[in-house]
């Protein structure tokens, strides 16, 4: 099987006939979907599954002004102090959400 890679933003154009076909497709009802080739699936298939395992979030580079005790409790435990802060920040961010 051969593998097809596109760099970000470098993908062909899709073209007027596919796009017509993804509009009517996308404007179909699920109950006017077939799906008599398609097997069937049971919960003990989807069990081991994990939402968003290869989930990766875009980075984006900041300066940020943080108290120097903080700074150095962050980079205490040694390497990965960056991506302690952004987990820490993950979770609040996802806690505050959840509120709303």
């Amino acid at each position: 099987m051969s593998m097809v890679k596109h760099k970000r933003g470098s993908a062909p154009e899709v073209s007027t006939r596919r796009e017509a076909e993804l509009k009517a497709l996308a404007e179909k009802s699920d109950a006017e979907i077939d799906y008599s080739d398609i097997p069937a699936t049971e919960d003990e298939q989807w069990s081991g599954a994990v939402r968003g395992k290869f989930y990766r979030p875009l980075k984006t580079q900041a300066s940020v002004r943080i108290d120097a005790d903080v700074m150095e409790w962050l980079k205490r435990p040694g390497k990965g102090y960056q991506t302690r802060l952004n987990a820490i920040l993950r979770e609040a961010m996802l806690r505050d959400q959840n509120k709303k």
